[in-house]
């Protein structure tokens, strides 16, 4: 399976630098959950979930280091992606897979929550942007 080519790490403004976290997170719920068909998501139930894993993973300083690893990891899939080395970009994805379970029940469930949000509409811009204290700990 092609992964989708991802952005930088939870930053929707255009030019931004940090990894686009929607689109990691979608990545992350196609593979850990089953397509299922379900009702567009609470928008505002996604935002509170969202600062809520913000809140766990800035507490802890591995969580923190995990998720600045992701970021690291799209870069790689990019440069794969350019390269058209599919088979390494699916390698890349499935350590993402492994390295957003390390971030938490909460994460993995914001990840499937996530799935159906496009990160360019105002509401996932909005979410996104709520990740970006966690961006900010990866530029130290």
């Amino acid at each position: 399976m092609e992964t989708p080519a991802l952005g930088n790490c939870g930053d929707f403004r255009a030019g931004g630098s940090p990894m686009n976290i929607l689109l990691i997170v979608a990545i992350l719920a196609i593979f850990t959950t089953p397509v299922l068909a379900q009702d567009q998501p609470d928008i505002a139930k996604l935002k509170a979930d969202a600062e809520n894993v913000v809140k766990i993973v800035s507490g802890d300083k591995r969580k923190i280091e995990t998720y600045c690893e992701l970021g690291d990891l799209n870069d790689q899939i990019d440069e794969a992606k350019q390269e058209q080395d599919t088979e390494k970009a699916e390698e890349l994805s499935q350590k993402i897979d492994a390295l957003g379970s390390k971030l938490g029940p909460e994460f993995v469930a914001l990840a499937d929550a996530l799935k159906n949000i496009d990160p360019n509409s105002q509401d996932g811009q909005e979410i996104g942007s709520i990740f970006d204290k966690l961006d900010k700990l990866c530029e130290d």
